[in-house]
């Protein structure tokens, strides 16, 4: 035999597999080898990585990879993360964009511990509104940040690293590509250098592509991660690009005669004839600073906050494969590479482009994780439908955000307030529209660069998303929540923790950190090795000026991390079923439970201490306190308390 396949691949060289008292897998078959030994011998031609063998026996094609199932999601921007490196800092040459961003001539790095609200000399010199200026600002976050902060993470217990975009681009966010193929030259240790590595190649050929000092670096956090057992996925907006995009650079100056032309919505070319500017195109939702990637193959009414049946650019889309493939495979090695994708606004983009991105990429890595953002049917009152994107051929999960809304409507004081009844109903209809491998790989977003911080989210009773920004609304709090405020948050992540589906944190919210919602979630991380100036509170709200500490929290981390290793350490949070058992008034309670054991959760927003009830007499540990109940089956919970019951062996 010269050669053998194996789930699709070709498996060849001198291969010597021992298999023990084991289960083999894979879709094409499966052989049970118990109380046995058993060696093959292949000889062929070509070294096999054990590595692609584990992947290819894993993860079906329309099946969640397992190990999404048991993440604990940490969400980083990078620029806000951690600066590590003052020497690759932003200068006034990456940032700007001609006519779109356009700092001031005197502009510099923002100090880390600055007052949020305060201003630079040059930032009042523009004397405009808070929100124009502070897009300008940045306090240089870059990966040898994260690198050098992953045993933090690893002491809270996280396990799987979502990062926001790193692709080279201008602005802080990085939803604007300059290049898809490479890492923001200010994010690794040689930005000059790098730019002239960009440069030389010919980025419509991906076989002139380098690997930049950046781009190392951040094949070196994969590596560090890897090592940790710790997943690490990237975001990507394959719907827009920036106006510094290469290929949109082209045609800016070619126009017609550029070979990108298609790759774009181009509504009309520049007419040498005529001194006005006829050079017309579609930007992401109306935004001229993000042209967007031109649509083919729609045979269904394309609408905003829906799903849809279309394509893109084939140019464009074999670029945005080559790049996922650099990514998931570097020079060839899956090992070497990320684990999944975030994919930004999914709703844009046609369902045909996601189903062969699906593909692409499980037939090159099959443990990919995909999570789409499907956010809104129609802002503010209601979100999209996750089932189209969660049927096995486009997404393994979505951020879902439409498990968090009625559970914020729950846990905290609102304008929204929702009896239990309200959240099982919410619950239940997201619930049981999913298939159960899907839920279990949900990404449960609660906040991210996109909305407000859960302790402001918490502390501000508008509804979710409406008037979150002091700007849309002067009476949205800005400062330091109080007590009620993290009492209340406390509950709510105890449900994050122990429901159906992976928890995500954003950065910073372990901390105890604050803000509206953007610019304001997105405040440089307040660690506890720096000291920061107190913060404004009462920014737009008449009266004395008032100010707050602004420190790590050492109680909020503690909570945190308590939750995490409860999660952690007890399978059947991530695995198993749920049923709620008690949805009555400000009293809400489940049990997660497998073919071996249960775990009930119970919590009491009544303003009295309240009894819930196991279904059967026995001896609990509550994981929260350690405190014990023998021979009880009416279990006492305080007002304003929560109990995560074990039954002990």
């Amino acid at each position: 035999m010269n050669n053998l396949r194996i789930c699709g691949y070709k498996i060849s060289g001198f291969l010597h597999i021992k298999i023990d008292r084991s289960t083999f897998h894979c879709n094409l078959f499966s052989i049970n080898f118990d109380a046995m030994k058993i060696t093959f011998i292949f000889l062929t031609s070509i070294f096999f990585s054990p590595s692609i063998f584990s992947q290819t026996m894993s993860t079906p094609f329309n099946k969640p990879p397992e190990w999404s199932k048991s993440a604990i999601w940490y969400q980083i921007f990078v620029e806000r993360f951690y600066n590590a490196d003052k020497k690759n800092d932003p200068t006034l040459a990456n940032i700007t964009v001609p006519t779109q961003m356009e700092p001031p001539a005197d502009w510099s790095i923002t100090p880390w511990t600055q007052n949020w609200f305060g201003q630079q000399e040059w930032e009042r010199k523009l004397n405009k509104p808070f929100n124009e200026t502070i897009q300008f600002r940045r306090y240089g976050g870059d990966l040898q940040g994260v690198i050098n902060k992953l045993g933090y993470l690893q002491q809270l217990g996280v396990n799987a690293i979502f990062l926001n975009p790193i692709n080279d681009a201008p602005s802080l966010h990085k939803y604007d590509a300059r290049n898809y193929h490479h890492v923001d030259v200010n994010f690794g240790p040689d930005p000059e250098g790098d730019n002239r590595i960009i440069a030389s190649e010919n980025p419509a050929d991906p076989a002139t592509w380098q690997w930049t000092s950046a781009d190392k670096l951040f094949l070196q956090l994969v590596d560090e991660c890897h090592k940790r057992n710790m997943k690490i996925i990237m975001d990507y907006s394959w719907n827009h690009t920036g106006i510094l995009f290469w290929a949109w650079q082209d045609i800016v100056k070619n126009q017609q005669q550029s070979p990108y032309k298609d790759w774009f919505d181009i509504r009309s070319f520049e007419d040498p004839t005529t001194p006005q500017s006829e050079f017309d195109y579609g930007g992401w939702l109306g935004n001229k600073s993000l042209p967007e990637i031109k649509k083919v193959d729609i045979t269904t009414e394309r609408k905003v906050g829906h799903p849809y049946e279309g394509n893109i650019n084939e140019g464009a889309k074999e670029h945005q494969f080559a790049v996922a493939k650099r990514w998931l495979a570097p020079n060839g090695d899956i090992s070497k590479g990320i684990d999944g994708f975030r994919l930004d606004v999914a709703d844009q983009v046609g369902l045909g482009f996601w189903r062969d991105f699906r593909k692409h990429v499980r037939n090159i890595k099959p443990d990919t994780y995909l999570v789409g953002e499907i956010w809104w049917r129609e802002w503010p009152d209601h979100l999209m439908d996750p089932v189209p994107y969660t049927q096995g051929d486009v997404f393994d999960a979505v951020m879902f955000y439409q498990a968090y809304r009625p559970a914020r409507y729950f846990f905290a004081k609102t304008n929204m307030d929702h009896t239990a009844e309200q959240l099982q109903d919410s619950l239940k209809a997201q619930w049981n529209q999913l298939r159960f491998d899907n839920l279990q790989a949900m990404m449960n977003v609660s906040s991210s660069h996109d909305a407000p911080r859960l302790l402001s989210d918490f502390y501000n009773p508008n509804q979710y998303k409406f008037k979150a920004t002091p700007n849309d609304d002067p009476a949205y709090k800005t400062g330091k929540p109080d007590a009620e405020t993290y009492k209340r948050l406390q509950l709510y992540l105890v449900h994050l923790f122990t429901t159906v589906g992976a928890p995500q944190i954003w950065n910073g919210e372990e901390m105890g950190m604050w803000g509206a919602d953007d610019p304001h979630d997105r405040k440089p991380l307040m660690w506890n090795e720096f000291q920061f100036e107190d913060e404004s509170r009462n920014n737009y709200q008449p009266g004395e000026t008032a100010f707050d500490k602004v420190t790590f929290n050492q109680e909020h981390f503690n909570w945190y991390k308590k939750l995490i290793d409860i999660r952690r350490h007890n399978p059947v949070l991530s695995l198993g079923k749920m049923d709620i058992v008690k949805a009555e008034g400000k009293k809400f309670g489940y049990v997660r439970f497998n073919d071996h054991e249960k775990i009930w959760v119970f919590f009491n927003l009544e303003n009295a201490a309240q009894d819930f009830e196991v279904d059967a007499p026995g001896n609990y540990v509550d994981l929260l306190t350690g405190k014990k109940y023998n021979g009880k089956k009416q279990i006492p919970v305080a007002s304003m308390g929560s109990v995560v019951l074990r039954k002990e062996k």
